[in-house]
């Protein structure tokens, strides 16, 4: 008999459990959600609070999580995520040097960054829990750079690369497909978390978004947003590999200026 999944639907006060975390909402909250044995605490936020309600004005996003199990024992590994953004969240790409697979794809990050340096929108570093052949496991960190990648089929994309130096020697490049959405979301992110080689699940995520660029005189944002109606809304989808589901829609004040 197939393995029943198990959903957890909640109202969550921001989300960054996602290597692509564009916007969160206001100033920095916390959330700990549990769905059996699985806990997700995340936390986050995004500069300036204070927007346009009209105007889109640039923003910075900073944000984390972590995964564990409620028992010590090893959380399952996140296989897919899918997020919808707000309406009033937008990605400006126009004049962005655009970064390639083939550039990045099995280079160590210092690498990366020297090649594609001009079409980075995001840096972070993730933790994760190795399997040792033999038995046994360890911790291990990695920087993650979030590159602005081609567009496909007309929908903006970005490249998540990160590489793991020990114990294992690893490159991943990971694309995330960016798709406008209509009604209340303007985007809806999606990828696979890939497998790593010996076995392993990520346990942390943290980014920082936010770059400024120049096109014909013109400073212009990667990531801006308004704030039209006091709320930003954010829908997260993330799909483990024991069938847990966790399934949640984030609302979260934001401060229009007076006009």
């Amino acid at each position: 008999m197939p393995r029943r999944s198990r959903v957890m639907r909640a109202v969550l006060p921001v989300a960054v459990l996602c290597l692509l975390a564009l916007w969160g909402g206001g100033a920095a909250g916390g959330a700990l959600i549990q769905v059996g044995n699985l806990v997700l605490v995340a936390d986050g936020g995004f500069r300036p609070e204070h927007l346009p309600r009209h105007a889109y004005a640039p923003i910075d996003f900073r944000g984390h999580a972590d995964i564990h199990s409620v028992n010590g024992g090893t959380p399952p590994e996140l296989t897919e995520a899918i997020i919808d953004f707000d309406r009033d969240g937008r990605l400006q790409t126009r004049g962005l040097p655009v970064c390639s697979v083939a550039k990045i794809a099995h280079v160590r990050t210092p690498v990366a960054r020297h090649r594609c340096e001009s079409s980075v929108v995001g840096t972070g570093t993730i933790a994760m829990l190795l399997f040792l052949e033999g038995g046994g496991s360890v911790r291990a960190h990695a920087p993650l750079t979030l590159f602005n990648g081609p567009r496909s089929g007309g929908d903006l994309s970005v490249l998540a690369h990160t590489h793991i130096a020990s114990p294992v020697d690893q490159t991943f490049v990971v694309p995330v497909a960016i798709e406008p959405r209509l009604g209340e979301y303007r985007y809806r992110a999606r990828f696979d978390v890939p497998s790593l080689a010996g076995g392993g699940v990520l346990t942390h995520v943290d980014v920082s978004v936010g770059r400024r660029y120049k096109v014909g005189g013109h400073e212009l944002s990667y990531a801006s947003a308004r704030c039209s109606d006091g709320i930003f809304r954010t829908h997260g989808h993330f799909t483990f590999s024991d069938g847990t589901i966790i399934d949640g829609a984030i609302e979260k004040p934001c401060v229009p200026d007076t006009p």
